[in-house]
């Protein structure tokens, strides 16, 4: 015997369609409609008839989708799989090299199965946190996964449930912690069948996707319980090390206890059955340190926050790739300057209180005493290359030193480093916008919307249509390319940082007021102190003299037109050096 629940408030009857016969539901307090039905077992496909509509309905929490996300559900027991994790024990946050990926266009195949292939090249370069782009059901062959409508169930094109268990079983066998991207503030457009069981979106605040996700009004109990159930069933059923949680400022809610509060308490409680040190990243662009503050807090004078453990720090991405590529359109507009990434490096947040010209309003507030690992720095993710109109890479903008400098600035900032899938080898690949909605008028509406965002004058034609097939392999990884000189460059570069900031522990010092940076707007130099470490940057045009301190070694430059003579350092244009201070 197998028992259906289904939450359907706004059904006055509901029935289970099983393998061609309908099983009428027993009506539940709250909402709740259940039926037992015999000979159901692992496999069997079953969907939901509301009222008198004859359209069989998946279940909102389907654990599994063969058939796409219009068709039937299907039973999943999850204890069929056989995990040989047991022992594993993820590092830490504070020491995580995270590296973004997108199941469907990192390798040829696009499958989780495919991916495992990649995972020795990983460990090599050093990662020790792998993070997923969604990978919930969505409509269509292909996407970028944020218009998830199935939100319980792994993309069948991936390969489904299984083989993601596979994928993360195997990254824990390598040594690595897998995250994983989820999306609590809205459903996609396609193939989303909430509303028609209950309140799950309401239309009272309007975010960029229509109305807001109901976490407040009549039935929200439900629904926020609908989004902590999916939580906890990919870090408990799937094995995840951690989630971030996307768009979290497009949350709308007033209760007494946020949502983000309630999903880190819970969390936190599964952490301790499990044994396992469960990490909430959070993306977040209100520079409000509250979501990243614990909770509970032994000074008196300070309010506790949501609890969360980290989150993407949009400030310092935005003054470093300002800075490097001179762009100032859309929020870049407010970056200009090297003291913005100073302080960018030692306070997080640029706007912390400040008046920002994009928002046209007072931005932000201090993050105080919070530590660095609360924050995750990076010049390049799927958003800022994405949602360029030709998915170009930091490379393809400033070019190829730009490039190597950036990353040397991620990767010796105070904070947590993340780089997205191919950054490390200087990939070619665009990462576009795409998309594959079944629904022709919504198809047509994405490309032209598309257009409209990103085409100037003459360009109409030329911006990549998300919905071709094209625009979708045209971002897949070639991983060709590492027979290359410029790839085989960069790769060895990447590996140098890496190994710098895993060798030196004050470039893993949490306390941002050890970081001491100096630099001169006019000659366009920055000097980043870390303990007996000193980082010179040079963003100018010109060679630069730096005198370094007496007994001072250089453990990593560049390119060889660095030169270190008699305690001086020439640094080229876009030039690096890093010195140690001998003890």
């Amino acid at each position: 015997m197998h028992t259906f629940s289904v939450w359907a408030p706004r059904a006055d009857a509901v029935s289970v369609q099983v393998n061609g016969a309908l099983h009428p539901m027993s009506r539940e307090p709250h909402g709740w409609w259940r039926a037992d039905v015999h000979e159901v077992e692992h496999g069997t496909d079953y969907a939901f008839i509301l009222d008198d509509d004859p359209k069989p309905y998946p279940d909102p929490r389907s654990l599994w989708q063969p058939h796409g996300v219009h068709g039937a559900s299907r039973v999943l027991d999850h204890s069929r799989y056989r995990w040989s994790d047991d022992a594993w024990r993820p590092g830490p946050l504070s020491d995580a090299i995270i590296y973004e990926l997108h199941i469907g266009t990192f390798t040829p195949e696009g499958t989780f199965t495919g991916a495992v292939d990649k995972l020795s090249g990983l460990c090599e370069l050093g990662i020790t946190h792998i993070e997923l782009m969604p990978v919930n059901s969505f409509p269509g062959r292909w996407g970028w996964g944020y218009d998830g409508v199935a939100l319980f169930a792994p993309q069948e094109q991936y390969s489904g449930p299984d083989a993601l268990k596979s994928f993360v079983d195997s990254c824990h066998s390598h040594g690595l912690a897998v995250l994983l991207d989820v999306v609590y503030n809205h459903f996609g457009p396609d193939g989303n069948y909430t509303g028609r069981f209950g309140p799950y979106i309401t239309e009272k605040p309007q975010t960029p996707w229509g109305g807001a996700v109901n976490l407040e009004e009549s039935g929200s109990d439900e629904v926020r319980r609908f989004f902590c159930d999916n939580a906890l069933m990919w870090l408990r059923d799937y094995h995840f090390d951690g989630l971030r949680l996307d768009a979290i400022h497009s949350l709308v809610d007033r209760s007494v206890k946020h949502f983000l509060e309630q999903l880190a308490e819970e969390v936190e409680e599964l952490s301790r059955q499990s044994g396992r040190d469960l990490v909430l990243i959070a993306e977040s662009d209100l520079n409000d340190p509250r979501i990243v503050t614990p909770r509970n807090l032994e000074d008196e004078c300070r309010t506790g926050g949501y609890g969360l453990d980290a989150q993407w720090s949009d400030d310092f991405h935005h003054a470093l790739f300002a800075l490097l590529t001179g762009e100032r359109q859309s929020y870049y507009s407010d970056f200009r300057s090297i003291g913005q990434l100073a302080k960018a490096l030692t306070s997080v947040f640029v706007f912390d209180g400040s008046y920002s010209e994009y928002r046209g309003r007072i931005h932000g507030r201090p993050v105080n005493n919070l530590s660095a690992h609360r924050f995750l720095g990076y010049i390049q993710n799927h958003d800022q290359i994405g949602n360029r109109g030709f998915g170009d890479r930091i490379h393809q903008v400033a070019g190829f030193k730009a490039a190597k400098l950036a990353a040397a600035v991620v990767l010796t900032a105070p904070f947590v480093p993340m780089l997205f899938q191919g950054e490390e080898f200087a990939s070619t690949s665009p990462f576009l916008y795409f998309a594959d909605h079944e629904d022709p008028v919504l198809a047509r509406a994405v490309s032209e919307g598309r257009r409209r965002e990103h085409a100037r004058a003459g360009e109409w034609d030329s911006i990549p249509d998300p919905e071709l097939k094209e625009t979708f392999e045209r971002s897949k990884i070639d991983w060709t390319e590492l027979t290359t000189s410029p790839c085989r460059e960069m790769l060895a570069w990447y590996r140098s940082l890496i190994r710098l900031r895993q060798t030196h522990n004050s470039l893993r010092d949490e306390h941002l007021e050890n970081t001491c940076v100096r630099f001169n707007e006019v000659e366009r130099w920055l000097i980043m102190e870390r303990g007996p470490l000193h980082m010179l940057f040079n963003f100018g045009d010109n060679e630069i003299k730096v005198t370094v301190p007496h007994r001072s070694t250089m453990v990593l430059a560049s390119g060889d037109d660095v030169s270190y003579i008699n305690r001086t350092c020439y640094l080229p244009p876009l030039g690096f050096a890093a010195f140690a201070l001998a003890a």
